[in-house]
């Protein structure tokens, strides 16, 4: 429980910037804004450099995992009036949860276009998980997911009308007291409440820096692909609620080298047959910025 000690001895850079986390055992390193997986990796290896580095001063090993290998005897809840408002809320849920993800946030030009990329993304996210899992436990891949679908609202989020009905979904949530504020929610993918992003939060926390700019690489290439749906006027698929929550726990049960679902067939398949058609969905716009290359040699690694 010593994340505040580690905390005390880094200090932020124009390239990333530190931060509690809920539980006391976990600290999120943050980038800047990057316009290339270049100097997204830079910026990744500096945060997990100086992490480490603070870590070993108090004695500590810095571990990048959606879950610990042992869960703390006890949680504590670092300080912050947001933090035990949250524990005052899901109270039991908190106790074990020390679960970490890797967030990507991609630029949008307004809140009515994020969420209609938002829609139209909602397929992909269940791969995204299954590619990321690393929290091995109990028979499942991601066991941080098991953890987080404990959660109200956890996991695909619905189709909307637009920004309005997003924003009143939230305001309803939160007036039935199942949200903190509006500003949280558990959804894979949501609007970010801080910047003109949509935010992918599907992503076990990465092992390795390529890992985190694989899922980088893919989040914005889907995103592009998605924009230009909405630009050139496609409406998002129609795919069946239960068909996603069933694709996800299937993404956190066996990861990318077992099963998966195909949400349009709703059945079984290899998760890689899924993943493919991902790769085929964004070809395109990695080819547009020269990174098809680097995401194949990083799923070559991965898969």
């Amino acid at each position: 429980m010593r994340a505040d000690a580690v905390l005390a001895r880094v200090r932020d850079t124009e390239l990333t910037k530190f931060h509690p986390e809920l539980s006391g055992t976990q600290v999120e390193a943050a980038t800047g804004p990057c316009t290339g997986v270049a100097a997204l990796g830079e910026a990744l290896t500096h945060a997990r450099e100086v992490l480490a580095g603070a870590a070993e001063e108090e004695g500590l090993e810095l571990l990048s995992r959606g879950t610990p290998p042992k869960a703390s005897a006890r949680s504590v809840v670092s300080n912050g009036a947001r933090y035990h408002r949250v524990l005052d809320t899901y109270a039991g849920v908190i106790e074990d949860y020390e679960a970490s993800g890797c967030h990507v946030h991609v630029g949008v030009p307004d809140r009515e276009t994020a969420v209609a990329v938002v829609n139209h993304l909602r397929p992909w996210l269940p791969t995204l998980l299954a590619l990321s899992a690393n929290s091995p436990d109990r028979g499942y891949a991601s066991w941080r997911m098991v953890l987080q679908s404990r959660f109200p609202g956890s996991g695909v989020p619905p189709l909307f009308t637009g920004a309005a009905d997003y924003d009143a979904h939230v305001a309803r949530m939160v007036a039935c007291g199942t949200l903190v504020d509006a500003s949280q929610s558990f959804w894979l993918l949501r609007l970010a409440s801080k910047f003109p992003t949509v935010e992918f939060r599907a992503a076990d926390a990465a092992a390795e820096v390529d890992d985190a700019v694989l899922q980088a690489a893919l989040c914005r290439a889907l995103v592009h692909a998605a924009h230009q749906d909405v630009q050139d006027g496609r409406e998002p698929p129609q795919l069946r609620d239960d068909v996603l929550a069933a694709a996800v726990w299937t993404a956190s049960r066996y990861g990318i080298d077992g099963v998966g679902i195909d949400p349009w067939r709703e059945c079984r398949v290899p998760a890689t047959a899924v993943l493919d058609d991902l790769l085929k969905r964004v070809t395109p716009a990695l080819e547009e910025r020269g990174e098809l290359e680097l995401v194949h040699h990083l799923l070559a690694q991965r898969v």
